[in-house]
């Protein structure tokens, strides 16, 4: 499906940890270090430099399972929170100004039809071909255009719910351990959302080990397309900051499609869900942030970035001004 992913310039990464270890301030730095030194394996330089073009992609997305009440909000609040983002507003936004990022927003799939993936199939196999096709069309018209660090990030009422599927059956993990709380959900919404996820698993019983059919049964079209556009930025040779258990998820299912991915990440912050702490250990990361987020809108990563950016810089400024 994805051409071969390359691995980021480890000799560079290994350059920098030499010359920080090396240094007394330099070993004063911490864990800042080690993210400084992912960006300069990134960037293929020995002195890291902070990322002058990053770019927020938040796709929204539309689930069928959304309307069996297990969420705290209504299926409507979706397009409410896209209209939100259309016009400058909502979390994603406020923080992008902050951090000196740009954001996209692609609402392609707002209005796409998703089953109710407890009780049917999520996509088509065409719907599923075209959500694969934008993701690679995005990161390329992303790449090309000059992006050099891309933020996934999420709007949709039932992520997490969609996020605990895929998640519970590529892993195979109980649905009581892989739902979490999701927008904030009380015991009785919870046991709602773990008979859905539960049923949803059920379906994908004979066919667990097919990533991509599991995905046209039982995720939705914008998460596919966000599996797409992380694999494909890392067949670029782009980095990609992940934020909250759907981006962390697709992430997880990126690099089985496409292996190598996970070199090219970086976890921007963990929310409660147990999917995404899960994922993000199996992919090797290490969150910049624990602050409990899951907001969704790219925030949790956007608030991230001016650390990753400081550590760029703080690095580059001690390095440069060793030669």
């Amino acid at each position: 499906m994805f051409r071969g992913v390359d691995t980021p310039d480890e000799a560079a990464a290994a350059q920098v940890r030499e010359a920080l270890a090396a240094s007394v301030r330099g070993r004063s730095f911490g864990r800042l270090g080690e993210i400084a030194a992912w960006v300069a394996a990134c960037q293929s330089e020995t002195v890291p430099a902070p990322f002058e073009r990053p770019r927020a992609i938040v796709v929204a997305g539309n689930h069928g399972v959304a309307t069996r009440g297990l969420s705290a909000y209504a299926p409507e609040a979706s397009a409410a929170q896209v209209e939100e983002i259309r016009s400058g507003g909502g979390p994603g936004n406020s923080v992008a100004r902050a951090a000196n990022s740009s954001l996209r927003l692609i609402d392609a799939f707002v209005t796409a039809p998703c089953g109710a993936i407890d009780i049917e199939d999520a996509m088509s196999a065409e719907e599923f071909d075209r959500a694969l096709t934008l993701g690679v069309e995005v990161a390329d018209q992303e790449v090309d255009a000059g992006t050099d660090l891309i933020i996934p990030g999420d709007v949709g009422v039932g992520n997490t719910t969609v996020a605990a599927v895929v998640f519970g059956v590529l892993t195979r993990t109980e649905p009581v351990v892989a739902v979490g709380r999701g927008s904030g959900i009380s015991d009785d919404v919870w046991k709602v959302k773990v008979a859905a996820v539960r049923d949803a698993m059920f379906r994908c019983r004979d066919f667990a080990d097919d990533t991509e059919r599991v995905l046209r049964v039982a995720s939705s079209p914008d998460f596919v397309f966000l599996v797409a556009l992380i694999a494909q930025a890392a067949v670029r040779r782009t980095p990609v900051l992940i934020d909250s258990a759907y981006g962390a998820v697709a992430a997880f299912v990126a690099e089985k499609l496409a292996p190598g991915t996970k070199r090219w990440l970086a976890a921007g912050q963990l929310s409660p869900e147990p999917c995404h702490t899960v994922c993000v250990q199996a992919l090797g990361l290490t969150p910049v942030l624990a602050l409990d987020m899951s907001t969704g809108q790219a925030a949790g990563s956007l608030l991230a970035l001016p650390v990753i950016n400081t550590a760029a810089e703080l690095v580059g400024e001690e390095l440069g001004g060793r030669e």
